[in-house]
């Protein structure tokens, strides 16, 4: 007697095919996944960026109010005899008497201004220091109106006011560091920087024209560092969400 072969007999093709769709089904499961899971992991990065940069606008608001309120104490009474003001918005002490700052065409400083110097610097640092952690540079300006000897043409002008401010700025600098109260102060001579603008930023009058003795000033500015600290790539904490 002949064994017979038993051959296995054919799946049905809905079989085959409810194999194929559950497979598909399991992929799309398991994409589906990983899309929740990206799109909760940048929810969350937004989330954490948005906090971050609401504490450094925070801390910024904060801080720029602290230093303006120490340096208005500081000098509230001093700024209408020196002819000097104080902006809030950019942190920036003004002196703008010229007659009282340099001679004409002239990087010697007046004595009237070295006087100036001498109360107003040691002070001003000593109020800045308890935010020197804040603080990314200490910024002396020079301006010059845009005049100079009659004839000249307006770009030699330029950079003759251009070389005139950077050396008087150099010159506050050097006066600067001659005294004694600034001496032991590291942390100045590290932010500290001598600017001169020329003319670039001349100060005008209401009918829109320049005004040669107001825009003839020195300007001492506070730049925190807090725009760079919004620029830092925000990086996730995994301890940070277990506290």
């Amino acid at each position: 007697m002949n064994a017979m072969t038993t051959r296995p007999s054919p799946k049905p093709a809905h079989q085959e095919d409810d194999f194929h769709w559950v497979a598909l089904s399991d992929l799309m499961s398991s994409l589906m996944m990983i899309f929740l899971f990206l799109a909760l992991l940048y929810m969350v990065q937004v989330e954490r960026t948005y906090e971050v940069e609401t504490e450094v606008r925070t801390s910024a608001v904060e801080y720029r109010q602290s230093i303006y309120r120490a340096l208005d104490e500081e000098f509230r009474e001093d700024l209408e005899r020196w002819n000097a003001e104080l902006d809030r918005p950019t942190l920036t002490l003004r002196f703008r008497e010229p007659d009282v700052l340099f001679d004409r065409n002239s990087a010697r400083i007046k004595p009237e201004f070295e006087a100036i110097l001498s109360d107003f610097l040691p002070r001003y640092v000593a109020q800045l220091t308890p935010f020197q952690d804040v603080i990314r540079e200490v910024r002396i300006e020079g301006h010059t109106s845009s005049e100079w000897n009659s004839g000249t043409p307006p770009l030699d002008a330029y950079f003759l006011n251009m070389e005139l401010s950077q050396q008087r700025t150099q010159a506050v600098l050097r006066f600067a560091y001659g005294l004694a109260g600034l001496q032991d102060k590291d942390w100045f001579s590290r932010r500290v920087a001598a600017v001169g603008l020329s003319s670039s930023r001349p100060v005008h009058d209401d009918q829109g024209r320049e005004n040669p003795a107001a825009s003839r000033r020195v300007e001492f500015s506070v730049l925190t560092d807090f725009e760079s600290r919004l620029l830092e790539p925000i990086r996730l904490d995994p301890s940070a969400e277990s506290r």
